[in-house]
This record gives C-alpha cells, sequence and structure tokens, in this order.
C-alpha cells in the first residue's frame, strides 16, 4: 500500500520512503495482539497517514530523532483506528455479564467448561444468541482505554491473562455458587447434584423422584434461575429483574432464598475470620512469667 500523495512537501518524501518498514512492523506487532477480524490493510492505512503527517510536522531543531517521533504518532493513530470498531452497546456488555456468570455456574456444576449450546440452554436465549453476543464482545474489547499516549503498543492491547481482580472476582463467584446450591429446596438441589455432578442421565433422576423426565427438565431450568439470581443479587443486583408480583407467595419464597444464601455466606466468612484469629494466637510467640523477675 503506497503513503497517501496530497500535500506532501519534497524534503518530507524521503522521510515517509525511508521509514515505511516502521509502519509495517508496527503493524504486524499489534496484528499478532488483536482479534482476527481487524483487517490489516486498514491499520496500515492509518499508520502510513500518521507517517505522512508526523514527516510535515517534524522539527529536527527540537532533537527528537525521526524515527521514535513517527513511531509514536503511528502508535497512535492505529490505536485510535482500533477503538472506532464496533465498541460494544450497554445491552451487549450486559447481555456477556450474564453469560459469564452462566458459564461460571455450569464450569462449577459440570467440572468442565460447558459448550455453547448448554449455556444457550441454561441463559434461556438462542445458541445464535450467544454466538452473536461473544462476536459483539470480541469486536469491542480489542483495546484497554485506560492506556496512555506513552505506553508501547503492546501495553495498550487487552492481554487473554486473568488480572489477580479477575481472579478474586471468579473465586467470590464459586463460593457463592458453593452456597447458592446448598440452600436450593431439596428437590431443585437433588436435580443439581445429580444431573451435573454425579451426570445421571435425567431418566434416573425422574425414577429416583417418582416424576416425568419432562419435569426435571422444568426443575433443572428453575434450579438455573434461581442460582443465577442469587449470584447476582449477592455480586451484581441491577441484573436481577424484579418479580412481577412483589408481594406474592413465589417473590417471598425467592426473597428467603436469596436471604439464606447472603446467611451462609456471611457464615462462613465469620467462620474464616475466626480461623485465622485462632491461628494467629497459637503462632504468636508464648511468654511466660518469671517469678523471679
Amino acid at each position: 500500500m503506497n503513503p497517501p500523495k496530497n500535500d506532501v512537501p519534497p524534503g518530507s518524501e524521503a522521510l515517509i520512503v525511508q521509514h515505511m518498514a516502521l509502519v509495517g512492523h508496527i503493524v504486524r506487532e499489534t496484528m499478532s495482539r488483536v482479534p482476527s477480524h481487524v483487517d490489516r490493510d486498514d491499520l496500515t492505512s492509518a499508520g502510513l497517514t500518521a507517517l505522512v503527517q508526523a514527516a510535515n510536522a517534524y522539527d529536527p531543531e527540537r532533537g527528537v530523532p525521526f524515527n521514535r517521533y513517527a513511531a509514536t504518532r503511528i502508535r497512535g493513530a492505529i490505536v485510535d483506528d482500533l477503538r472506532s470498531i464496533d465498541w460494544a452497546s450497554r445491552s451487549v456488555r450486559r447481555r456477556s455479564r450474564e453469560l459469564d456468570m452462566t458459564r461460571a455456574n455450569l464450569a462449577t456444576v459440570l467440572g468442565r467448561t460447558a459448550t455453547t449450546a448448554e449455556v444457550a440452554q441454561a441463559a434461556g436465549i438462542t445458541l445464535e444468541e450467544v454466538i452473536a453476543n461473544d462476536e459483539d464482545v470480541s469486536r469491542a474489547q480489542v483495546l484497554s482505554l485506560s492506556a496512555s499516549e506513552d505506553d508501547m503498543i503492546g501495553e495498550r492491547l487487552v492481554s487473554n491473562a486473568p488480572d489477580p481482580q479477575a481472579m478474586l472476582e471468579h473465586r467470590e463467584r464459586l463460593t457463592y455458587l458453593t452456597e447458592a446450591i446448598a440452600e436450593l429446596p431439596d428437590r431443585l438441589r437433588l436435580v443439581v447434584e445429580q444431573y451435573f455432578l454425579a451426570e445421571r442421565p435425567m431418566g434416573e433422576i425422574a425414577e429416583t423422584l417418582g416424576v416425568t423426565e419432562s419435569r426435571v427438565s422444568q426443575l433443572r431450568a428453575e434450579a438455573m434461575v434461581l442460582l443465577r439470581d442469587a449470584l447476582n443479587m449477592a455480586l451484581d443486583p441491577e441484573l436481577v429483574e424484579p418479580a412481577a408480583r412483589p408481594n406474592g407467595c413465589a417473590a417471598r419464597r425467592r426473597q428467603a432464598y436469596f436471604t439464606a444464601v447472603a446467611d451462609r455466606h456471611a457464615a462462613g466468612l465469620r467462620g474464616q475470620m475466626t480461623g485465622q484469629m485462632t491461628g494467629q494466637m497459637m503462632s504468636a510467640p508464648s511468654t511466660s512469667y518469671n517469678a523471679s523477675a
């Protein structure tokens, strides 16, 4: 791809030709860290335009080497171009959070990563909706908006490795999920434990409960909704949809379940604190009374 030709002073053209390889290097560096749907030609065009602008604005009397000055301008232009790519709407991000929660729930009960079809079934949406949401988020999560202009391009781009905060949040979700399963009504808890943990067929579970397989499927779906809402109530209350009849029996049972999960979690935290205090007391150096002192 040739650099833009408009308004290029003769003295600047040599700088542009000499440093076109710099654009290619920065584009290759960027392409290794962004999703595959990002178009290389678009980034190259943005980089070449920035190179031309840098050549036109360059002032050698400032003592800054041109390659360093141009690299900063090129990286900035590429970052700006990436930021303009289909940022996800608020609804897409909200659905993404819900699907992430569903995936975490299923991973715990299944002991493995859930398939996209299982996520769709548990979330109560179609397989196509899950795939479309994942694609929207992938397009959106290209850059970290908190980067400064002086950062290297590798530091501006989102890393796939979980950060400590994300790992802490994941552990907290798993803790709440375990507690939420324990507080489920007996029949719902049995279905969850037997279907997801013991991996028993629905037919066997139906025989154990004395109901039809269709009823087991309904109980499983009801349990998944309760688990999802319990985790959302604890970690992201804005995602919990209000009950259709706030004063009805179903709403009161639902609220009692949320309260039981919260109480169990609080009791667990108190137990951890007590254990830590006991451990500290036992590990503290002992002092003996010296009668002759």
